[in-house]
């Protein structure tokens, strides 16, 4: 039977050409056979009591249709126009034209001459159809309507044209009109899941909720063993506020079809409207457990189910139970792997969490995402080894993407391995491509890489490169602040640095000491001493370095015997500057 409703069943282009009635082309025809067939035309308008057609001129409609073929249109239409001033009772002729302009997109120009063709050929279905069509194209629905019932009268054994006149009706609002068709083609066909969930549709938007029931249970009469139709008649129950009457159609279906892969999610998403989580829940776990039912929508149910938040928070429980079921019933599905990786992540077990990952990639290496979320993860972990092997297969997979050259290069740079790092970090910004922040960073971290060097110039030189990509990154304000401060040059722009990065992270206590040091360089003491002083509160273990910097600022403010004993703090705290032993020895300060 048809499963799909047609919409429009004729295009302009598609018509059938030439002499619609005897379903010739002009390119095929021989002056005999158009004899032969004006003869037919004459002898059956005749027998229907229309008057006898204009023979015409068969040669001048088959040299006028081959100026259409080679693209000479208005060659074709000159010809045409003279064609049917000669022979105004040929219904060939005005019909070709009517082509013509549709094509020419002259739309009422052609619905006059379709009409023509019509009124000398009325008994024609093509060319009434081929009217309709131009009717619809200028939203003259009614008007094509009328064709349609006509057509259908006259040929009552096209479906074609019922599902059309249907849709006519549907777009004219015209609902009750377009049932009765769709009811004359179930007793022409049979009932069938398109017609009868059109007209469920319909029932609906007429508000008409017994009508739209009594087509879901006409459905499921004719096709007893489809379960799905009992589904959807569920659904209809439970959108509709009749619970109960849900309920039951969901048990007749597991009793029927115990093995049934959606019978549960469905179960679930009743449980889950009606307030029964815990059912739900259930449910689920009974849906996720079938093989039958395939990943994708396990995961769609999954994520439709909870919000990010439920499952990252309240029901992170039971996300994390769905999720090893999930990856007991598909143990070779990379996706379920990828799930249970991200809620990991979301649980802060990085470590657990790139375990999975890795998983993930044993199945299926090409998905560029998971290796990044493992590179991510090495970084977190601070396993710069890990990070330097799997980053530079990433590479090799993926030489197009960038961020496995930034991963790779800051494993590198952790390593001490400077050099290496430089290569991978020059090689990664040559594939930015409009993202000033991700540039911005591979400059900042070859900045990085040179000051470890030791090559001042070429750090600050990417420093300034990545300021004027983006100039609140704090920290590389902070860094080429600090570093400018230590070698106690352009120490007024170093101080104007480091405040905009303090400003950026006002709670960030290396960027607070940055600031102080800065301040103490450029003799601002009282200033200074405030900052690092924060720094060290907002630490639960201050560094050796802030705990001298604080005493220096002390020893400046004329409070030696504190500064004395910052000095010593730092000392026990671990090594400071090369001066830190000859400061607490002479207990005072040296530059």
């Amino acid at each position: 039977m048809r499963v799909v409703i047609i919409v429009i069943i004729f295009s302009l282009s598609c018509v059938l050409p030439a002499f619609c009635s005897a379903k010739v082309d002009f390119a095929a025809v021989s002056g005999v056979a158009m004899a032969d067939r004006q003869k037919k035309e004459k002898k059956t308008k005749k027998e229907a009591g229309a008057a006898s057609v204009n023979p015409g001129n068969p040669g001048q409609l088959i040299d006028a249709k081959k100026e259409a073929i080679i693209g000479n249109i208005q060659g074709a239409e000159d010809m045409l126009r003279k064609y049917v001033n000669r022979y105004p009772e040929d219904p060939v002729g005005f019909f070709e034209l009517a082509r013509i302009e549709s094509t020419q997109k002259n739309l009422e120009e052609a619905i006059k001459l379709g009409r023509e063709a019509v009124r000398l050929d009325p008994g024609n279905t093509w060319y009434a159809l081929f009217l309709a069509e131009l009717y619809q194209g200028t939203t003259r629905t009614s008007e094509a309507i009328d064709i349609y019932e006509k057509v259908v009268k006259k040929d009552p054994d096209n479906l074609d044209n019922f599902f059309q006149l249907a849709s006519l009706y549907l777009q004219a609002e015209k609902f009750a009109e377009a049932i009765k068709i769709y009811n004359i083609i179930e007793e022409k066909a049979s009932v069938g899941e398109d017609i009868s969930i059109q007209k469920e549709k319909i029932y609906l938007h007429l508000n008409d909720l017994k009508g739209a029931e009594n087509e879901l249970q006409k459905l499921i009469r004719a096709f007893p063993a489809e379960s799905r139709y009992q589904s959807i008649l569920a659904e209809f129950y439970i959108s509709n506020n009749m619970p109960a009457k849900a309920l039951e159609m969901y048990r007749k279906i597991a009793e029927k079809d115990p093995e049934n892969a959606y019978i549960h999610m469905s179960l679930a998403d009743y449980y889950r409207k009606t307030g029964e989580k815990e059912k739900a829940y259930e449910e689920l776990k009974l849906g996720f457990a079938n093989p039958n039912l395939d990943v994708d929508t396990k995961v769609n149910i999954l994520l439709s189910f909870y919000s990010v938040n439920q499952i990252y928070n309240e029901l992170k429980d039971q996300a994390f139970a769905l999720s090893k079921i999930l990856i007991a019933t598909h143990p070779k599905d990379p996706k379920v792997y990828s799930i249970y990786g991200d809620l990991l992540n979301q649980d802060n077990k990085p470590a657990e969490a790139r375990e999975t990952f890795l998983k993930v990639l044993t199945l299926d290496s090409s998905k560029y995402v998971v290796w990044e979320q493992v590179l991510r993860l090495d970084l977190k972990l601070e396993d710069y080894g890990h990070l330097v092997t799997y980053g530079k297969r990433a590479i090799e997979l993926f030489p197009e993407q960038p961020l496995p050259f930034l991963f790779t290069g800051l494993g590198y740079l952790q390593l001490k391995k400077h050099e290496d790092a430089l290569k991978l970090f020059g090689s990664g910004e040559k594939l930015v491509v409009d993202d000033n922040e991700l540039q911005a960073n591979f400059c900042m971290y070859q900045g990085d890489a040179y000051h470890a060097l030791k090559n001042e110039k070429e750090a600050f030189k990417y420093y300034e490169k990545s300021i004027q990509l983006k100039d609140d990154n704090a920290y590389v304000l902070n860094n080429y602040a600090y570093y400018l401060s230590l070698l106690g040059t352009d120490l007024g722009k170093a101080e104007k640095m480091a405040k905009k990065a303090v400003t950026l992270e006002p709670l960030n206590a290396s960027f607070q000491d940055t600031y102080g040091w800065v301040l103490f360089k450029v003799e601002k003491y009282g200033e200074a001493g405030e900052w690092i002083l924060k720094a060290i509160q907002n630490k639960e273990e201050p560094s050796a370095e802030v705990l001298e910097h604080y005493g220096d600022v002390l020893y400046k403010l004329g409070k030696e015997s504190q500064a004395l004993e910052y000095w010593i703090k730092a000392k026990q705290k671990g090594p400071g500057s090369e001066l830190l032993d000859k400061k607490i020895a002479d207990k005072k300060y040296h530059q």
